[in-house]
């Protein structure tokens, strides 16, 4: 099981990004789907993050009202669309789910490689 995140890029102030994360692999089903990212020097924090089932999502403060996550349940794919973007939103993105494998009696918490991030002013 692995995710793959795509969608980074250097962007200026104001612009708009979308991420995309597909999981991939032997899956039974998905938990959540979540958004973390890490800037130079600071520790990794949770963006948002999504119920797969319900699709009840939560968003850390500072990116509320600006970024919007959704997903496609039969694609096993996690989409943020990030509007209005800040310098501070740079960072490397990287996406985390909570997945349940045929051979696993419990579920795996996956990370992806990120996808870097860079807004300028």
């Amino acid at each position: 099981v692995q995710l793959q995140a795509s969608g980074g890029g250097l962007v200026q102030t104001g612009d708009s990004l979308r991420l995309s994360c597909v999981a991939s692999g032997s899956i039974d089903s998905i938990n959540y789907m979540a958004w973390y990212r890490q800037s130079p020097g600071k520790s990794r924090e949770l963006v948002a993050r999504i119920t797969m089932s319900s699709g009840y999502s939560l968003y850390t403060d500072s990116v509320k009202g600006r970024f919007t996550i959704s997903k496609e349940n039969a694609k096993n794919t996690m989409y943020l669309q990030m509007d209005s973007l800040k310098t501070e939103d740079t960072a490397v993105y990287y996406c985390n789910a909570d997945i349940h494998t045929p051979r696993d009696s419990s579920a795996l918490n996956v990370w992806g490689k990120g996808t870097l991030v860079t807004v300028s002013s």
